[in-house]
């Protein structure tokens, strides 16, 4: 099988994830190769992404690492066997590898859970509105990148139309409804717009107000994904340089417990509604 030279989050994570079922069960990385008939410098490059795996070697291992858990290992022989091109590669080489791992992270997800506080969640944004965060970007991006970047944030949205809709829940803070992005009527209208959506089935909006005060986290974005078990959630941070990604279970126990904290600060999807449409009668 071919090597990458920069294999997705996904394809990093199965390997991860078989690195850690080898540790786990105290088998070395040579007689983990004879397993498969190869060498150990090609398993090393299978455990990082650099190569692929077949369902059939995902299952190999597993056995012979005595892995019992079935969900799980089907969950990851069914990652080893989609070698679908996803809608994002169209933009490789055109945009940032880490922007193409969150539309992939999206798309293979059972449930996605965000928080954001500076503003409006990237699925839920209106087309002048990404626009308008886009070009608040330092160092400043040229024309053609920023336009790259809206296309692509209007193509992910798409996971929330699709016929397994994508279910959908996110938490606001009330600053990030009144940053006005873009000015006035763009807020207004991206307001209206992120009202309108929450009421679709399966998507919940709930904004967490002011005077609820202080809140833990460093204020950074926040998105959580649900995989098909739970050991193959992930947590996606925003950061200056791009966004990072870990499944690491310390990690997801951590975020996991953010967003519990958001889910009791926030108002209820109904009155978060109410809230959105006062402040864009206020603009």
């Amino acid at each position: 099988m071919a090597t990458r030279s920069t294999p997705t989050e996904r394809q990093k994570r199965l390997g991860a994830e078989l690195r850690k079922m080898r540790v786990a069960a105290g088998v070395t990385t040579e007689y983990a190769a004879g397993l498969l008939g190869i060498d150990r410098t090609r398993l090393s490059n299978m455990e990082s992404g650099i190569r692929p795996f077949s369902a059939e070697r995902v299952r190999t291992l597993a056995c012979n690492y005595d892995c019992g858990d079935v969900p799980y290992v089907d969950a990851l022989a069914a990652m080893a066997e989609n070698k679908q091109r996803g809608w994002w590669e169209h933009y490789r080489g055109t945009l940032p590898t880490g922007l193409l791992d969150i539309a992939e992270l999206e798309w293979h997800a059972t449930r996605v859970r965000t928080a954001q506080v500076m503003h409006v969640p990237g699925l839920l944004q209106t087309e002048e509105y990404a626009r308008a965060v886009f070009a608040a970007v330092l160092p400043a991006l040229s024309r053609l990148e920023v336009e790259l970047r809206v296309a692509h944030r209007m193509e992910r949205q798409q996971v929330l139309r699709k016929p397994d809709a994508l279910p959908y829940l996110a938490y606001v803070h009330e600053a990030a409804l009144r940053m006005p992005y873009g000015g006035v009527d763009v807020t207004r209208k991206q307001l209206e717009h992120l009202a309108a959506e929450s009421e679709r089935e399966g998507l919940d909006v709930r904004v967490v107000p002011n005077g609820v005060g202080g809140f833990p986290g460093a204020g950074h974005a926040l998105l959580y994904a649900q995989g098909a078990t739970p050991q193959l959630d992930t947590v996606q941070l925003d950061s200056a340089h791009g966004p990072v990604f870990t499944g690491a279970e310390a990690q997801l126990t951590k975020y996991r417990a953010h967003l519990e904290w958001m889910d009791e600060a926030a108002l209820s999807p109904a009155d978060s509604r109410a809230l959105i449409r006062d402040i864009a009668q206020e603009l």
